[in-house]
């Protein structure tokens, strides 16, 4: 709070005792006491909008179930819903303070969202802020609610509005993969295994290959978003839906998968529910595999475009900056080394997740908003990572083809494809003599009489597979 000590000033007071706020602060007392409480990561609930709405989101659906079970006075649920609506267009964000990381198994966030929406209701209700006997955060905002239920329910809203976005780059991402791959499917190079000369194949395949993995991960997070959709609202403090009037449960899931456009559907054990990351752990390990393949992806790129002299040099990245501030002229693979960055910052939040999700005990996991953030925060990066991927990277890789095939015919890559035609001790004693020095092992098969010039070929288109096809 940067407000003079002259300025206008409210009070407020919870068991703790009395605070003195600036009058005009959109949230209260709770939230004053969790900012001190929990200065830890520098990030914030406002840091994340996605949560901020999901947060909304739920207390609107809470407070129109009140409303339909005459729970809650038509002048306070209109409050509650003007406020909701302010947010969920996206403003106030600002008033979302308190640190990502805390204590409380999520309390602190549920308290800033009700005190938020309290304060931005009494403005429209022309009250001053912090008059909650005209609208009370608790008795109000929270009515037929806890923590317990609003905090897991909105995190898995806001992790499900957060990966809509890493979805989509994740397709394009694929998409841009697979048309580099067409573009390459007449460059035949070197397939190799163990960093070690194999068989042949095409770049246009390899190429494809890495779209399809991204496309498999992609179906392995679809599912596990979808998981998501199943929510303890309702469940109140432990699953029991203590304080929660008949038929609010229902009422509440209802107007939640309205609001919120989600196939939102009630957990069929709430005591369960209440307690139960399965979910959230099934959402990070999708990340971490995702967070894999594009770190090995990125590496692969990074060793075909090695070099570009010394190295394999296969392929050309395209040049986004310098790369020393000693040697001119290097430039390095910038773009996949911050992917793969992001990729270990991933993996380690699944490690916090995995952590995090053991730790809970009986009823309720205290740890839970760590686990929050790590999935927000794993989400943002994996989307704006594979966003720069496509964009700065993938899409401008050139192929090097005259390198390609210098490669293959150094190689006795094509030895394992006439071992079939030629008998397997005469392919290796040509693969012997190729590795000695002298002539390529084409010039060596024609030379014995043992293939012409267009049967090697031949043998060599099939060798790379379906996937290159027959172009020149």
């Amino acid at each position: 709070m940067n407000k003079t000590l002259t300025a206008p000033l409210r009070h407020e007071t919870d068991m703790l005792g009395a605070v003195a706020l600036p009058a005009d602060l959109p949230y209260g007392i709770h939230t004053f006491r969790a900012v001190r409480n929990f200065p830890i990561s520098g990030v914030v609930l406002g840091d994340f909008p996605d949560l901020v709405r999901a947060l909304a989101m739920v207390k609107l659906a809470a407070a129109r179930a009140n409303r339909d079970l005459d729970a809650l006075p038509p002048d306070r649920h209109a409050a509650i819903e003007a406020a909701c609506a302010r947010l969920l267009s996206g403003a106030h964000l600002d008033a979302f303070v308190v640190d990502m990381i805390q204590g409380g198994a999520g309390t602190s966030t549920n308290m800033n969202a009700n005190e938020v929406i309290a304060n931005l209701g009494l403005d429209t209700m022309g009250q001053p802020r912090g008059h909650y006997a005209a609208l009370h955060p608790l008795n109000d905002v929270n009515r037929s609610q806890s923590t317990n239920d609003v905090y897991p329910t909105a995190l898995r809203l806001a992790l499900t509005f957060a990966s809509a976005p890493l979805l989509t780059a994740i397709a394009a991402l694929a998409a841009a993969l697979r048309a580099r791959g067409q573009a390459f499917a007449g460059v035949i190079k070197l397939g190799r295994t163990q960093l070690q000369d194999a068989v042949p194949m095409s770049l246009g395949a390899e190429f494809a290959g890495f779209a399809a993995g991204l496309e498999q991960d992609r179906l392995a997070l679809q599912q596990a978003v979808a998981d998501l959709a199943t929510v303890n609202l309702g469940g109140t403090a432990i699953g029991t839906g203590l304080n929660a009037p008949p038929g609010y449960r229902a009422a509440a899931l209802a107007h939640l998968a309205e609001i919120s456009g989600l196939p939102i559907r009630g957990a069929a054990d709430l005591i369960d529910a209440s307690s139960d990351m399965g979910a959230l752990v099934g959402l990070s390990a999708a990340l971490r595999r995702l967070a894999i393949r594009l770190s090995k992806t990125g590496n692969d790129l990074r060793l075909l475009a090695s070099g570009p002299r010394a190295g394999l040099g296969e392929i050309e990245l395209p040049p986004v900056q310098a790369g020393s501030s000693i040697m001119p002229g290097k430039v390095n693979p910038v773009i996949p080394e911050v992917v793969s960055q992001i990729a270990y910052r991933v993996i380690g939040h699944d490690v916090t997740v995995t952590m995090a999700a053991e730790a809970g005990q009986l009823q309720l996991n205290a740890m839970e908003p760590v686990i929050a953030h790590s999935l927000l925060d794993g989400l943002k990066l994996l989307t704006a990572g594979i966003t720069t991927l496509t964009t700065r990277c993938v899409t401008g890789i050139t192929a090097r083809p005259d390198r390609c095939r210098a490669h293959l015919d150094a190689s006795t890559a094509m030895c394992t494809p006439l071992a079939p035609v030629i008998g397997y001790d005469r392919a290796a004693a040509l693969a012997a003599e190729v590795l000695a020095g002298g002539p390529p092992l084409a010039e060596r098969v024609a030379g014995a009489g043992l293939l012409s010039a267009a049967e090697f070929a031949r043998l060599e288109r099939t060798a790379c597979g379906p996937d290159h096809g027959d172009r020149p």
